[in-house]
């Protein structure tokens, strides 16, 4: 079946399973039009809400997004304390529609670097959603790609230690059996807006074979269109994973 978004078509059978998504450009999207950084942050929600219909429009199995990196903790306590208030409530308004849309949500990140009130309300978005089984929406919250691999690296020592693993069992598939994707295919599609070319520690072991999208455009501004096009780009390329087509 093909779809059509003005002169973009699309094969349904070729979507993407899981997209993972880096939203770039927030801040310099309100300073773009002299506003205050909360103000693009606050009108990123939006460009996150319509994605996450959009996949689940498309069908799309699993969307991540770069939520909160480990390093944002670093930015001005003003802005921190902007952008928790934002998680906070969009998390609240947003329960009663991942209900209604059947879409089921889950964190992976460091949690225990965000304030109990927010952890509270994680947790009760991730039960009331959780026999939901559609779109699988995660969001990567005090997220870094090279803490978790030594998070699972430790995770991994202690079972030697205890003698509960040999080191010569340890595979891939144990390894990433011990991420906070544990349960989340690797993406086949990684989308980043605001028009820088890098992963920023985001899923960097995950991302071993996934196919990269980048776009000039800030995540305000990334509507419709954008992700279509980023779509028929990914459905244009031959994914051989290292192998020769023959």
């Amino acid at each position: 079946m093909i779809i059509k978004n003005n002169a973009i078509e699309l094969k349904l059978k070729s979507i993407p399973k899981h997209i993972a998504i880096i939203m770039d450009g927030n801040g310099r999207w309100a300073k773009s039009k002299r506003l205050p950084r909360a103000i693009g942050h606050q009108n990123g929600v939006k460009s996150v809400q319509l994605i996450s219909e959009l996949c689940s429009e498309l069908k799309v199995e699993y969307l991540t997004l770069y939520t909160l990196s480990l390093e944002n903790f670093s930015r001005p306590k003003l802005e921190l304390k902007s952008l928790m208030s934002l998680l906070s409530s969009t998390i609240k308004s947003e329960i009663k529609k991942m209900k209604d849309n059947n879409i089921q949500f889950n964190v992976i990140g460091f949690r225990d670097k965000l304030p109990k009130k927010i952890n509270n309300q994680l947790d009760s978005a991730i039960f009331e959603t959780r026999n939901n089984d559609g779109l699988k929406l995660n969001l990567a919250l005090a997220y870094g790609s090279r803490s978790e691999l030594i998070y699972a690296i430790n995770k991994l020592i202690k079972e030697i230690m205890d003698k509960n693993l040999n080191i010569n069992d340890i595979n891939e598939d144990l390894v990433s059996k011990n991420l906070f994707t544990n349960n989340i295919p690797d993406p086949d599609l990684l989308i980043r807006t605001g028009g820088e070319n890098r992963l920023s520690n985001f899923l960097l072991w995950q991302s071993a074979y996934t196919e990269f999208y980048f776009s000039n455009k800030y995540w305000p501004d990334f509507g419709k269109e954008d992700f279509y096009q980023a779509l028929r780009d990914f459905q244009n390329r031959e994914r051989r994973f290292g192998r020769v087509k023959l």
